[in-house]
Parts: structure tokens; sequence; C-alpha cells
């Protein structure tokens, strides 16, 4: 109970200044969110389990995009507090995680930001990729990549400058074929539903 108590105060006051540690200008999740994944990635530094926080924040992360019921009581404003942390801290003592996530999420609840715990999420991926010093590809597929296609992936990312680089992939049937790379602010579009649509302005043109 002291651990939890300690963790909310140095979350609350990290959050409340707005005060950060030094880092890249890459990364960009500024605002609440920012400073809520700063806190906890600070705190999993300094207590030497940041390896393991950052897996179990991207599991978390996984947990929630698959499961409805529980995205609906972390959006759920009208619930009482007590009882959705309550269902919250359930569900993760359940899947395993760790007490320091565990004592984060009751932080995050008891301060009712349960809505934007997602998005914290997020944010601490997008620091922990950005203190490594590397860059995000997104990558979306019409299906799941190979280890063979995501190996020559790689190597032409590599090829275009891009040496130390995390692939984030996703999946859309609607590309038909091909894929769709987004690297910052460049966008490669090699998908088939691309390609098909300016060969109909294409042809539409030229009729």
């Amino acid at each position: 109970m002291e651990c939890r108590r300690a963790q909310k105060e140095r979350t609350e006051r990290v959050v409340a200044s707005g005060v950060t540690t030094a880092q890249p200008v890459a990364f960009a999740a500024n605002g609440l969110e920012g400073r809520y994944a700063t806190a906890l990635y600070d705190l999993a530094a300094e207590q030497r389990q940041l390896d393991t926080v950052l897996d179990e924040g991207a599991a978390l992360a996984r947990l929630i995009d698959e499961s409805a019921p529980l995205r609906t009581v972390l959006a759920d404003r009208r619930l009482d507090i007590k009882v959705s942390s309550a269902a919250v801290l359930a569900v993760l003592e359940a899947q395993g995680f760790g007490q320091l996530l565990r004592n984060f999420v009751g932080v995050v609840a008891e301060n009712r930001r349960l809505p934007v715990l997602r998005r914290v999420l997020s944010a601490l991926d997008a620091l922990a990729i950005a203190r490594r010093g590397e860059v995000v590809a997104e990558v979306v597929s019409v299906a799941p990549l190979s280890s063979e296609q995501r190996a020559q992936l790689q190597v032409r990312l590599a090829e275009a400058g891009y040496s130390r680089i995390t692939i984030r992939e996703r999946v859309d049937s609607s590309l038909l074929g091909g894929l769709v790379v987004r690297v910052g602010a460049k966008l490669y579009d090699a998908s088939l539903k691309t390609r098909l649509f300016r060969l109909h302005y294409a042809m539409k043109g030229a009729a």
C-alpha cells in the first residue's frame, strides 16, 4: 500500500508539473498522455523493470484493442470510479500483469483518466522508441507479413537509410494486395487498391 501511495504521489507530481526528463525531439506524445507515459517510463527505469513494463504495456494495449467489454469499462465515465478501477485491476491481475503496471493503472483510475489509458500506452511505446533513437515504420498489408516478407522489408528500409527502425504492422483487407508503408511524414503506397484507383482515373482521362 505504501508503494502504491508513493507511486501515486510521484505520478501526480510529474503530470501536474508537466516536467519531463530530457528526450529526443522524435518523441511527439506531448500533453497529458505524454506526461503519464514519462512518469511510468522513468519509474520503471529506476526500479530496473523497464523491459518488463514496456512488454506489459504493449500487451495491455493489445488486450484493450481486442476486448470490447474492457474498452467499454475504460470509456464509460458514468461508472463509479471504484467499480471501474476494481474491474480493470481484476482483469490485469487475472492476465498476470506485474505489480508496477497494476499500481500505475490504479493511479490512472483514481485520477479518473481511464478513458485515455490506451493513448498513454501508445505514448509509452513512442517514448521508448524515441529514447532508443529508432524510427517507426507503420506497415499496412492485406494479410500478416511472413518472416521472409518482413526481412525483405527491413532490407529495403535499410537501403533507404533507415537502419534503426521499428516496424509496426496492421492488417487491412480493403487494400486487396500490396503494402502501405509510412515512415514519419513519408508515405509509400504500393497497394493494389491505390494502383487500381490510379488506373481508373488514368483511363477516365484518356477516354
